[in-house]
């Protein structure tokens, strides 16, 4: 059986010794980014999947999304698709899904609409929403 020792209960372990590891880690200004391990949602976005092949042709069927560059891709209706950034802005991590007509943090349960929009306390800052075109079996997600 193995043992893991999570790195805050090392730190805590090697006392003085482990605060001073820590504020080389982690930066004497920003103490607070070694905890969260967090990633930035993509600012420039803008690239075509392609649904007639095996990766992406779940995008076929209502209800059913992809994760893509960072970008979860729902198909929500018949005719229409969302998109928005896999990371949370509750603690950006990148855990949000689609689920149950809107998009999921399965971190910490933030809900997002889907346009990106808040729904409940921890997602209430909501999250980047991108465009979608689709033209045959392209399907352009862009910001």
């Amino acid at each position: 059986m193995e043992n893991k020792i999570k790195r805050h209960e090392f730190l805590k372990s090697m006392g003085l010794k482990g605060a001073a590891l820590l504020a080389v880690y982690c930066g004497a200004s920003s103490l607070s980014s070694c905890k969260n391990e967090s990633v930035s949602p993509a600012s420039s976005v803008d690239f075509t999947l392609d649904l007639s092949t095996a990766t992406y042709s779940k995008l076929n069927t209502t209800g059913n999304y992809v994760i893509a560059n960072g970008i979860v891709i729902a198909r929500v209706s018949a005719t229409a698709f969302a998109a928005v950034t896999q990371v949370c802005s509750h603690e950006n991590k990148a855990n949000v899904i689609y689920s149950g007509g809107g998009f999921y943090c399965t971190q910490h349960g933030a809900t997002f609409s889907i346009t990106g929009a808040g729904t409940n306390a921890n997602g209430s800052r909501g999250i980047q929403a991108y465009k979608t075109t689709l033209t045959g079996t392209s399907l352009r997600i862009y910001a």
